[in-house]
């Protein structure tokens, strides 16, 4: 960014046509510098997760026209369970392990420089960018959702045929055996009639 020395005393700001206006006073120009430079990498950093989050994107962007065209669903649901962990990840980076939400405790003592980093992260527009990351998010999240609802509905009627299969074939068994036992039975009647036949 293009910045520029502030004449007299005036507080470093920035001003609306972009330029960083830095007070050249000894005693606070290099807190006014790590001020600025505090705020640029939070936005340096919050640059790099939207493109993690636009990559994301772009991996899972084939399923939402899969499910548009009602085929069948190219992930397993171990596949979705990664997926929902990198989100989760994402957003625990953003919203806890980050001071995206919130002003750093350091600037709470000093007004001035409080007020600085938060016009430097309004000029990156910080704050927008972050609401917006969440909302791609939650979008993400409600997709995954309904994948790992849809493979946990499939896995289940997967088991439940598997268990009336296992339920068929007891009862063919059953059958078998039944009719092993009728025809013996009745060879068994049939011998002991013939050898009484044969004694008369």
């Amino acid at each position: 960014m293009t910045y520029k020395h502030q004449e007299g005393s005036k507080a470093s700001v920035i001003e609306k046509n972009g330029y960083f206006g830095l007070n050249i006073n000894p005693d606070s120009i290099l807190l006014d510098k790590y001020t600025f430079s505090n705020a640029l990498a939070l936005s340096v950093k919050l640059a790099v997760w939207e493109v993690s989050l636009e990559k994301y994107i772009d991996s899972i962007e084939y399923v939402t026209e899969d499910l548009k065209m009602g085929k069948r669903i190219k992930m397993s649901r171990e596949q979705v369970l990664r997926k929902h962990g990198e989100l989760f990840a994402l957003r625990h980076l953003i919203n806890l392990s980050s001071d995206l939400l919130d002003t750093p405790d350091f600037y709470w003592d000093n007004e001035q420089l409080e007020n600085l980093y938060l016009q430097v992260c309004s000029y990156f527009g910080i704050s927008k960018r972050t609401k917006v990351m969440n909302e791609k998010i939650n979008h993400c999240v409600e997709l995954i959702e309904l994948l790992s609802t849809h493979l946990s509905n499939k896995h289940s009627t997967r088991l439940e045929w598997i268990v009336i299969l296992l339920i068929l074939v007891e009862v063919i068994f059953e059958i078998i055996h039944y009719l092993d036992r009728f025809v013996t039975s009745g060879r068994n009647k049939f011998s002991l009639s013939h050898i009484e036949s044969t004694q008369v």
